[in-house]
């Protein structure tokens, strides 16, 4: 029997490839080498050996739930020839799973690149590799995938460096049977767990997002029942809003959901354009206009023909130009510079501010009747502190978009950071916090996103005078601190549906201390 053993644990041994899974990293182990496959790859579940099936690159992922399929894939990563053979034997005998085996780090990558495996029972000490490492680059790779360290020479420094590195739990020679199956029967589940909250994540946001915006609160399901209504009309709309709240989502929004959102959508910003050539730009300009006006020059109003063109912070237009731009309004027609002859155009009109326009018509710097003009429909957009219940929302979202733009998969946010992101009054809105959570997935040594990876500036509000002056009236910080807590318990427990298991991974916290915080806080 052992030595039957011996010989399936000899034949999943690895050839040494450059498969499609290793070009992606940055490095190896060893020195990458190109070589050629030497033929299918033998399983050591007792079943013909087959090829491997290389996915197709344009198809949908696999799924890699293992409660979803036939039996998990478990590898085992150790030098040791016997401490294989007792696991592959144990482990397909009480288990029931499918067991790889692989001797070097070398052998582990490649059998990686070809299996869907579930878990990893990696040894600390390989020939030629750091099993950290090792550990660092099978987490990177799939982050759902659950890792158990394994070593004779174990101490506490290595338990917490493998930990901190992403291990799911660590395991010292000599060990129990029962415990190895235990462990990997938990480390399914906690895989099964983290598979279903990826996609609960995804999900989530989807369900809440118009375009490119994102919210759940009542504020923003007002704007998209306004994007809605006005979206099929060619009529202009204003859009107002501080700086950051997502004027230019929206009325990118407006341009897809309207019947030409096929047609040009162009963004003029004036105030990155000079005064003395915004015209030129708008309008184009015939040759001999102006000194360096060598040909005819077609402008962005003839460019966006058909489609939207949209002013960002119009409030910077010149007065010379407003009175052309009344013009295309009104006549839909402008004159080019250095032309007589009128250009017909047909260009939906869409504008933003995040200034006062009547009082900028008050004091003669914003023609009124081109206020009136674009003030026909207006969409007021919320700051993010008027919409807080969106900021675990939008955090999510962006950890995920920069965590995918980063190559740093199955990233978390603390429950505390969640916390003091929700209790920041956020000057810059959406894209303030934008650019946080990316600064964050930046400088994370490991999967979390703890409260220390924010900028200081958010805890000094937070701890300072501006969170003091926006206190609830009757309550003391904590009370206030705790209020929140349960507003994000609450909130997690409504998109999971109740279940406690699915609102603990919303919040990146274990059930126990779900359930713990909920007693604490008199919620049932």
């Amino acid at each position: 029997m052992a030595g039957r053993s011996r010989s399936r644990a000899r034949a999943v041994r690895a050839p040494r490839c450059a498969s499609s899974c290793r070009a992606r990293r940055k490095r190896s182990y060893r020195s990458p080498r190109r070589c050629v496959k030497t033929g299918p790859r033998a399983s050591v579940s007792g079943e013909p050996p087959q090829a491997p099936v290389r996915p197709d690159p344009g198809a949908a992922p696999p799924n890699t739930d293992p409660a979803q399929t036939q039996r998990a894939t478990v590898l085992i990563v150790d030098d040791e020839e016997v401490i294989r053979d007792v696991l592959v034997s144990l482990l397909l005998r009480r288990g029931g799973f499918e067991v790889l085996a692989a001797s070097t780090g070398d052998e582990a990558n490649a059998l990686l690149c070809d299996r869907n495996v579930d878990v990893v029972l990696l040894d600390l000490f390989l020939p030629g590799a750091n099993g950290l490492d090792l550990l660092r680059q099978v987490r990177a790779d799939d982050p759902a995938r659950q890792v158990i360290m394994m070593t004779a020479h174990g101490s506490v420094e290595t338990a917490v460096e493998a930990m901190k590195s992403g291990a799911f739990h660590y395991l010292t020679k000599p060990f129990r049977n029962d415990e190895v199956i235990m462990l990997v029967e938990t480390a399914l589940m906690q895989r099964r767990l983290r598979l279903e909250n990826a996609g609960l994540r995804r999900a989530l946001i989807e369900r809440h997002t118009f375009g490119r915006l994102t919210g759940r609160s009542r504020e923003m399901q007002r704007v998209y029942r306004l994007i809605e209504q006005v979206a099929p009309a060619r009529t202009t709309v204003l859009i107002t809003g501080e700086s950051g709240t997502g004027k230019e989502l929206t009325a990118e929004a407006i341009h897809k959901t309207g019947s030409s959102s096929d047609a040009p959508f162009i963004t003029v910003n004036s105030s990155n354009i000079p005064s003395d050539l915004l015209e030129s730009q708008l309008f184009g300009h015939v040759r001999g206009a102006f000194t360096g006006a060598v040909a005819d020059r077609t402008g962005l109003f003839e460019a966006a023909a058909g489609g939207t063109i949209f002013f960002d912070e119009i409030s910077t237009i010149p007065l010379s130009v407003q009175a052309k731009l009344l013009r295309v309004l009104q006549e839909k027609e402008f004159l080019p510079l250095g032309s007589v002859r009128p250009v017909k155009v047909d260009v939906r009109i869409l504008a933003a501010t995040n200034e006062d326009l009547e009082r900028l018509v008050r004091e003669g710097n914003f023609r009124e009747d081109l206020f009136y003009r674009l003030n026909v429909i207006t969409i007021a957009l919320p700051s993010l502190r008027d919409r807080r219940e969106d900021i675990p929302l939008l955090a999510e979202q962006f950890l995920i978009q920069f965590a995918d733009e980063h190559l740093r998969p199955g990233m978390r946010l603390a429950p505390d950071t969640v916390a003091a992101l929700v209790r920041y009054r956020w000057p810059g809105n959406v894209r303030q916090l934008r650019n946080v959570v990316e600064r964050a997935v930046l400088l994370a040594p490991g999967e979390d996103i703890t409260p220390d990876l924010i900028p200081s500036e958010v805890f000094r509000a937070v701890e300072g005078d501006e969170v003091g002056s926006g206190l609830p009236v009757g309550l003391t910080f904590h009370e206030a601190v705790g209020e929140y807590e349960r507003s994000l318990i609450a909130w997690a427990l409504r998109e999971s549906g109740g279940v406690q298991r699915r609102a603990a991974e919303l919040l990146s916290m274990k059930p126990t201390t779900l359930s713990e915080r909920m007693k604490r806080l008199g919620i049932r």
